[in-house]
């Protein structure tokens, strides 16, 4: 009698509870789905929002697995599964959509048209994640090819780097020689940003955090100017633009705070892009907080077009991902680590 292969995997298995490690049979690909030996997951803030969400808060079904920044290479493939073949290297993209609407069909999942009627957002969101040995992915059109870049840097790259990547790209024809940017919080993603920024534009860059750690790495990442949260750190950016302020603020807070410093400093015609999700609240009124002709943005994740680049930007030495790597079995603390604010750049599981 043939035993049935085991996958372990970090599991959230009751909403209230944290999430435990569990063995599972490996899956076995039907139809377009590809199975992926797991190489590397990167821990995002999200999976803290999701581990802590009460029931009903969001639209998903426990269990599932968690992990939506996965990196690895194919060992199976369903019988209806083209394109994609057994060995290849691979980062997943994450934002799963409904696979028919004019969005998902292009590659911007990330917009799917059917997302509200969807009981998942993607990968370790809903539905099995990358936190473990497998990972079954719907269709190899979620696959973008890494070659023998390192695991380690790929998967947190389908986050952490595709997700400032697209809201960069969403600025693209606004940030021109003479712009100046604030990127407030660098963490896993503003670290990312700092370097996208300086690769992709030529604008001046002035990172903003709460800790000393944090702004050595938007140093190291290619900041033009660092500066701790104060109480008068938006005139220390207004002064550093000639008191105009900058023309885009990219906040990966998203608190109270940070969303009124974020106001505070922008220039006229201006754009408030938000990317954390610390629940904070920004009251826009005619006059408001927000200077004349400011635009306020909530970009979401990225579109697979755009993780192709991030990988050829890495690829290209661009960009490297400032990671803490963890065995799959010390998840736990990795966990407590991030929620602590104790990470340098990017948690990433090895399996």
């Amino acid at each position: 009698m043939t035993t049935a292969r085991k996958s372990t995997a970090l599991r959230l298995t009751a909403w209230g509870t944290p999430p435990r490690l569990v063995d599972l049979e490996v899956p076995v690909p039907q139809g377009t789905e590809v199975l992926i030996a797991v190489e590397a997951a990167g821990i995002c803030h999200s999976d803290l929002h999701v581990i802590d969400a009460d029931a009903g808060k969001m639209p998903y079904s426990v269990p599932f697995t968690l992990g939506h920044e996965v990196a690895g290479h194919v060992v199976a493939v369903g019988p209806a599964a083209t394109g994609i073949e057994i060995g290849t290297r691979v980062a997943v993209y994450g934002p799963w959509g409904c696979g028919r609407c004019r969005r998902c069909a292009v590659g911007h999942d990330n917009y799917c048209d059917r997302r509200s009627e969807l009981a998942w957002s993607g990968a370790g969101l809903g539905r099995d994640g990358g936190m473990a040995d497998h990972l079954l992915v719907p269709a190899p059109r979620h696959l973008v090819p890494i070659g023998d870049l390192d695991a380690t840097q790929a998967a947190p790259l389908t986050d952490a780097g595709l997700t400032p990547y697209h809201a960069i790209a969403g600025l693209s024809g606004k940030l021109r020689e003479g712009t100046t940017v604030a990127v407030i919080g660098v963490g896993g993603l503003g670290h990312l940003a700092v370097q996208i920024l300086r690769a992709v534009t030529p604008s001046r860059v002035l990172a903003v955090d709460i800790r000393e750690d944090a702004l050595e790495l938007a140093h190291l990442s290619g900041a033009d100017m660092t500066t701790l949260t104060k109480p008068d750190t938006s005139e220390v950016l207004r002064a550093a633009t000639g008191g105009t302020g900058v023309d885009a603020v990219f906040d990966f807070v998203g608190s109270d705070a940070t969303l009124a410093l974020g106001a505070r400093t922008l220039r006229a015609g201006g754009d408030l892009v938000v990317l954390g999700s610390a629940a904070g609240r920004l009251t826009i009124s005619k006059p408001g907080p927000l200077p004349p002709g400011a635009a306020l943005s909530l970009p979401f994740w990225g579109t697979r077009p755009e993780l192709h680049n991030v990988i050829a930007l890495a690829q290209a030495g661009s960009l490297r991902v400032e990671t803490e790597l963890f065995s799959l079995s010390a998840a736990g603390e990795a966990l407590r680590r991030l929620r602590a604010g104790r990470i340098r750049g990017r948690a990433v599981l090895v399996p």
